[in-house]
């Protein structure tokens, strides 16, 4: 999907007539996604709830999954809340694994160990 494809599939108008999803919002997500250290992960969730938007996890995994058009993110660290991978980043278990992120029996992360919650 081309980049202006993108942007105009998931802008939305909101009831006060405003976009939903900028390139200012997303953004806003990817550079806390840039902040999340090496060996750790964060939730979706949290980043919504990092740049103010408590109720737009889905939104941030939107903007992830077309973060290529924005430059190059760790989006690898980003699970979701109960730590488990996203469904279609195959390499992303192994990225993890390779910065040293273990995970438990049930194939997620181990959330208690290596949530980075932004602070």
């Amino acid at each position: 999907m081309e980049y202006m494809d993108f942007m105009n599939r998931y802008r939305r108008i909101s009831q006060n007539g405003g976009k939903v999803l900028t390139d200012e919002l997303a953004f806003g997500i990817l550079s806390v996604v840039e902040e999340i250290p090496y060996g750790r992960v964060c939730s979706y969730g949290r980043i919504a709830k990092l740049i103010g938007r408590d109720k737009n996890s889905r939104l941030v995994g939107k903007v992830l999954s077309m973060a290529e058009f924005y430059g190059d993110f760790p989006c690898h660290r980003v699970v979701n809340s109960s730590g488990r991978c996203a469904p279609n980043f195959t390499e992303q278990r192994f990225l993890l694994e390779s910065e040293g992120v273990e995970f438990r029996p049930n194939g997620n992360v181990d959330m208690k160990k290596y949530e980075w919650r932004g602070e």
